[in-house]
């Protein structure tokens, strides 16, 4: 792992937090993909990261998918052009949205812009982000780490209280941009991937850099 950037007074650079940022959502993607299912478990290798066991991936292709993603929302990040990223949860047969992981991310700085729209969908959506007047004290690599370390304990605890998934799964990853943001030929429009009908969300934690602030929920489809 790269040492985080900081400033004067140890205060985390724009670059640093954006690389804690995209860290955050590499491990919280395969913490989801493997508490869910949606690739065998002997596909993944036991990691020590932020004071936990955590599960990553070794399919050579999803590794390479995720590394593609996250390489972009980092850039996005570092241009503060990105609000959101969901992780999309359907069957594989019937399409049907079953699980959307939300994580709202928030730059916090009074000069960020307000206009959005979902590259993932082909309407425009426009979101006013939360922004904070006064400067934060700079906060420690620790208690950063420790504020993510309770997020995935979520995530791996969500079992208890999500419904099974039946069917064989897929996933998909969207992203929330800027509407001037520059887009790779890689990420295409697509609906925003509602959950249709008989949808719960439960709220989980969040976690600060002092540059970002990423609020976490998962949206997930009820039976009938």
């Amino acid at each position: 792992m790269a040492q985080v950037q900081l400033q004067r007074g140890h205060q985390i650079t724009l670059r640093g937090s954006a690389q804690i940022v995209m860290e955050f959502f590499d491990y919280s993607i395969n913490s989801i993909l493997f508490q869910r299912a949606i690739y065998p478990a002997e596909d993944f290798k036991m990691v020590k990261k932020y004071g936990l066991n955590l599960l990553i991936t070794t399919d050579d292709t999803l590794q390479a998918y995720l590394r593609q993603i996250l390489t972009q929302v980092q850039k996005w990040i570092m241009t503060k052009s990105i609000s959101k990223l969901v992780l999309v949860i359907s069957s594989r047969d019937s399409r049907e949205v079953l699980e959307r992981w939300q994580f709202l991310v928030q730059l916090e700085s009074s000069d960020i812009p307000c206009d959005k729209e979902n590259l993932s969908t082909n309407h425009t959506t426009f979101q006013k982000l939360q922004t904070q007047e006064s400067a934060k004290p700079p906060k420690s690599e620790k208690e950063i780490h420790a504020e993510i370390a309770a997020i995935l304990r979520q995530i791996t605890a969500s079992v208890s209280f999500l419904p099974e998934l039946c069917d064989a799964c897929t996933f998909n990853v969207l992203a929330y941009t800027d509407r001037d943001a520059q887009v790779p030929s890689t990420w295409v429009d697509s609906d925003a991937r509602m959950i249709v009908k008989n949808s719960e969300q439960v709220r989980l934690r969040s976690f600060s850099t002092t540059v970002h602030k990423v609020d976490a929920l998962v949206a997930y489809r009820v039976s009938d």
